[in-house]
């Protein structure tokens, strides 16, 4: 059932007609205690019975969530596809428009409007019932800008894999992304390594080592800490650092 976890362990039940979880929530998430080869059988069986589901994976900036989704989608091969929350950063110029450039990357920097509507789409669109292809954006980070129309969605692939920041957060309009998620699973890695890997992720895209530990402690480390508190909005919490 879409929503109530493959192993009946989510906090989500009830699906509606059109095939919508209710977003109902049930008890608190479980904590995954294996390995990558779970998590992957996880996956599969949610796409087994050939309908379209989305699996979002939460956590702080650098949790390893697009590490992770990568991994599954080497496993899963044909059978599922990423959609990026990412895609939907607003455009630099739009951000220095309202003022918020020095904030990238909080809740208000992103076209959330835009998020719903796509993830709706692919919940709507037909598994193998027709040729549509759903197109979505990128997010790429040597320019910082997000390109439209970058990931075809087709519809033979019955699992949508979504990751980002916000999908579990308790503010809105980011609560309505919970209920269009078949499941969602929020990565806990060590702090210390995850905050090592962000300075890393920033002196990689042109910030000096200074500046960019300044940009993570100041504005990355804000953003991690609410997220942080969606992390009981999960269907499974995955701690440490997967494959």
């Amino acid at each position: 059932m879409a929503g109530s976890g493959v192993f009946g362990l989510g906090r989500f039940d009830g699906v509606r007609k059109d095939g919508l979880v209710t977003g109902e929530p049930r008890r608190s998430p479980v904590v995954h205690r294996e390995g990558l080869d779970e998590l992957l059988e996880r996956a599969r069986e949610l796409a087994r019975d050939g309908r379209r589901r989305i699996l979002g994976i939460a956590g702080p900036p650098a949790a390893g969530k697009g590490r992770l989704a990568d991994k599954l989608l080497q496993g899963l091969g044909d059978s599922a596809a990423l959609v990026p929350m990412d895609g939907f950063h607003l455009a630099g110029a739009e951000l220095r428009r309202l003022g918020r450039q020095n904030r990238k990357g909080a809740p208000d920097t992103f076209d959330v409007a835009g998020y719903l509507s796509l993830l709706r789409r692919l919940r709507a669109q037909t598994v193998g019932g027709s040729d549509e292809v759903v197109y979505a954006p990128e997010f790429h980070r040597s320019v910082e800008e997000s390109y439209a129309g970058s990931i075809p969605i087709s519809a033979e692939v019955p699992l949508v894999l979504t990751e980002g920041n916000y999908l579990l957060l308790d503010r809105e309009p980011w609560t309505e992304v919970r209920g269009l998620l078949d499941e969602c699973w929020y990565l806990e890695p060590d702090d210390g390594k995850r905050i090592g890997r962000l300075i890393a992720r920033h002196v990689r895209n042109g910030m000096s080592r200074g500046r960019a530990r300044e940009w993570v402690m100041r504005s990355d480390e804000r953003n991690a800490a609410l997220i942080a508190e969606s992390r009981g909005n999960a269907d499974l919490v995955i701690p440490g650092d997967i494959g």
